[in-house]
């Protein structure tokens, strides 16, 4: 392991060769050094939940872009789940999410109204097509991954306060179906985001925010994201450390979640038992 030392941060590691990823050795423990809390996501980091949004939102922007096909038919491929999820939706909000990915294809669809109804005429339309194709695959219901439960298990026995956020709005249902809402001190959601103007990532507000109310300064709080807007968000909020997490095992993932401001990127969440914060 190779380790490229910036000032004032801790240690970032780069993985094996090719691969951009960092993997937990004895040595990560200094990774968690200085750390008094946790801030996690929800989605791909506590609930299994990010397939279930990149489903709908596939099918979504699919049918806008069969309806309003871009000049250049290379923007017409279809809505890929992985990278275009990365890199456009993942960690934003639903409109955010829409207006990203619908400017990556060059389509100017006028913003519309949060009245609009779900369809593909206005971004506001595909995001509520979204969200009704979203809220319909969540009464399948949803898990929380078990590595997820055994590091949130290790740190509450710790008595390390830990704080969930989501831009999502469904957050505290998709936590309460995984059983998993009482291990954590503190939930900031979309709810809470829309009723306290906060901007969405990779604005750090909704970190900052959840830091606020565990009462502990960003300086000495972890925060454990998936998406690249949330390790963005984290590192723009000056948190001790940025944990990525990359479940795709796709080439480059956990690269670019390095470069988007993540310390450590992990491939499940379990690898960071053997390094959790000390007594």
């Amino acid at each position: 392991m190779t380790v490229d030392r910036g000032a004032g941060r801790p240690d970032r590691a780069q993985g094996p060769a090719g691969r951009g990823a960092a993997w937990p050795d004895p040595g990560t423990r200094r990774f968690w050094r200085g750390v008094a809390a946790v801030v996690l996501d929800t989605d791909g980091v506590v609930t299994d939940s990010a397939r279930l949004h990149a489903a709908a939102w596939k099918t979504a922007f699919d049918a806008c872009l069969e309806e309003h096909p871009p000049d250049d038919p290379q923007d017409r491929r279809p809505f890929d789940v992985r990278d275009d999820y990365l890199r456009h939706v993942d960690g934003r909000s639903r409109l955010d999410g829409a207006a990203a990915f619908l400017g990556s294809r060059g389509m100017r669809l006028p913003p519309g109204s949060p009245d609009d109804p779900p369809g593909t005429g206005t971004v506001a339309a595909v995001a509520a097509y979204k969200e009704r194709l979203f809220t319909e695959r969540l009464r399948q219901g949803v898990d929380a991954f078990p590595g997820t439960v055994r590091l949130l298990t290790e740190l509450r026995s710790r008595a390390v306060p830990l704080a969930v956020v989501s831009a999502s709005r469904h957050a505290r249902e998709l936590l309460t179906q995984a059983g998993v809402l009482p291990y954590f001190d503190v939930l900031v959601d979309g709810q809470e985001a829309a009723r306290l103007r906060l901007p969405g990532k990779p604005d750090p507000a909704l970190f900052l925010e959840a830091a606020r109310r565990l009462g502990v300064p960003p300086g000495r709080c972890a925060v454990v994201e998936d998406a690249l807007a949330g390790v963005q968000a984290g590192r723009r909020g000056g948190f001790a450390l940025v944990v990525g997490v990359d479940r795709t095992a796709g080439p480059g993932t956990g690269a670019a979640l390095l470069e988007h401001g993540a310390d450590l990127v992990v491939r499940d969440l379990a690898d960071l038992l053997p390094a959790t914060p000390e007594d």
